[in-house]
């Protein structure tokens, strides 16, 4: 069973930065596709950024220039690098894996056709002005 755990989450004032973490486990195969979402309080989730394990990336217009995502093999942990965050960027973020059935970019920008199998709890980011 994939297991996904987020932390790294916190409260930070406008214009810092954060790193989140998600730690997966139970993957059968090296295969996979790792997304990060958000959602904010009344507000719809979001995709975030998206990457596969083959190394192709995708992100969000609203935090690409922003936002990083990368990965440790060695540690089966996938990190979201936040930089320059805004007020707006308060959300929970969740972590979500799927076997790479779909490129990156149908992930991120297609979320409610395209979604993602397995999901973590969330961590809180909080972003005071």
């Amino acid at each position: 069973e994939v297991q996904l755990v987020e932390s790294g989450g916190g409260l930070v004032q406008a214009g810092g930065s954060l790193r989140l973490s998600c730690a997966a486990s139970g993957f059968t195969s090296g295969d996979y596709a790792i997304g990060w979402f958000r959602q904010a309080p009344g507000k719809e989730r979001e995709a975030v950024s998206c990457m596969r394990s083959d190394g192709t990336t995708d992100y969000s217009d609203s935090v690409k220039g922003r936002f990083t995502i990368s990965s440790d093999n060695a540690k089966n942990t996938v990190y979201l690098q936040m930089n320059s965050l805004k007020p707006e960027d308060t959300a929970l973020y969740y972590c979500a894996a799927d076997p790479p059935d779909y490129p990156c970019y149908y992930y991120t920008h297609y979320p409610d056709q395209y979604g993602m199998d397995y999901w973590g709890k969330g961590t809180l980011v909080t972003v005071s002005a």
